[in-house]
């Protein structure tokens, strides 16, 4: 083709361009962490990271052993998951929870519930001129889903807060990620209840229901919560905390079949799948509970352990009854210290935290301090705290 039929068939700019779309997403919080986190590596005994709740224990053989079996695995995965898989699902909620009435309709595998959780306004048809409910204190990536949705986003723990306007999606968070609470029974009841009368759709993030301390945390699925009925309801589960399978990336949603039904059909179009050999090791971990209970007496161990520390070393700690973080804050004359003195202060001492302000400002005076890591590193900050 000559330079001159090149010019022919090139395309012309449009006289009234699109301006490109901006989601305007907030900054990824953990960047702001970059020069403190360099600050505790320098320790001369080395970091002990306490920032990112990441499994460091070895994944179950059993599992590990399930995923190996699957390897050959040449064929597509279907987006709605295996029927194993998904029976798998049910039966660890009503096993584990008491939760009924669910069907193979009822359930969906995902890829981590970081990408349902972000994803999950959009495929709902939730966008502009539509608001989205989350906790005062909460996962950055409620945020980030109204936001890429286009949709606005209210950070409030308050039904009242939301005035005559009704919101499209509420998001529910218990036990908490970062503060560890738990809402009671009476409380979820009353926010069913309250979304129903307005037809908000309500989901669940339930990731850390295995992982309680001083309460027991209930799904919003129970019948006693629900009243026996899913509609309108969605709740989230993750296996990366309760089975060290954060790098396998197997989580499900599950509740309402028609909400489910419509997150399927848009993540037929875009191709989400649940690789196979991941799924028959989902299947594996939902079904087995000896691992899971030896993981929550490693982690209780660990959490009593640096509880103790850090109220030696001053410290206060609040909510932190379930979940696998401890909410801290550190007095600081007649008011509160804020959370980046302290994340720097500790960092002076190798151990590197979460500032709460990642997760809003009513976090401004208090830290999230993970206690997933190894033994020999909790020792390690322990004696630090004390030292």
């Amino acid at each position: 083709m000559s330079p001159s039929e090149v010019e022919a068939v090139a395309p012309r700019p449009s006289p009234n361009p699109r301006p490109p779309v901006s989601t305007k997403l907030p900054d990824f919080p953990w960047d702001k962490l970059t020069a403190l986190a360099a600050t505790a590596r320098a320790h001369p005994d080395g970091i002990v990271d306490l920032s990112v709740g990441t499994p460091v224990d070895p994944t179950p053989d059993l599992v590990q052993q399930a995923l190996r079996d699957a390897a050959d695995s040449p064929g597509y995965p279907t987006t709605i998951g295996l029927p194993e898989t998904r029976q798998a699902a049910i039966d660890w909620l009503a096993r584990r929870f008491g939760v009924t009435g669910l069907g193979l309709d009822s359930v969906l595998p995902v890829i981590g519930s970081k990408e349902l959780i972000a994803s999950l306004p959009g495929h709902l048809g939730i966008g502009p001129g539509d608001l989205v409910g989350y906790p005062e204190l909460a996962y950055p990536t409620y945020e980030v889903g109204a936001v890429l949705a286009g949709a606005r986003g209210l950070a409030t723990d308050s039904l009242t807060a939301f005035g005559p306007e009704v919101p499209r999606l509420l998001w529910l968070n218990s036990p908490s990620n970062p503060t560890g609470r738990v809402l009671p029974p009476d409380h979820l009841r009353k926010v069913v209840d309250w979304c129903r009368q307005r037809g908000t759709i309500l989901v669940s993030d339930e990731c850390y229901l295995e992982c309680a301390w001083d309460v027991q945390p209930s799904s919003v699925l129970h019948p006693d919560i629900c009243g026996g009925s899913h509609e309108g309801i969605l709740a989230v589960h993750s296996l990366s905390k309760r089975s060290n399978l954060a790098g396998y990336r197997c989580a499900f949603v599950a509740g309402d079949p028609t909400l489910v039904g419509e997150l399927l059909a848009v993540r037929k179009n875009l191709g989400l799948q649940m690789p196979g050999p991941q799924q028959r090791a989902m299947i594996v971990a939902l079904e087995d509970d000896a691992h899971v209970v030896e993981q929550h007496a490693t982690y209780a161990a660990r959490r009593a352990k640096l509880k103790e520390a850090l109220m030696m070393a001053g410290f206060t700690i609040d909510h932190s009854e379930a979940s696998l973080y401890l909410w801290a804050r550190r007095a600081a004359g007649s008011g509160g210290e804020d959370c980046w003195q302290t994340v720097a202060d500790l960092a002076d001492l190798g151990i590197l935290v979460a500032p709460g302000d990642f997760y809003g400002a009513a976090g401004s005076q208090h830290v999230r301090v993970a206690f997933t890591a190894t033994d020999e590193r909790i020792d390690a900050a322990v004696a630090r705290l004390t030292g």
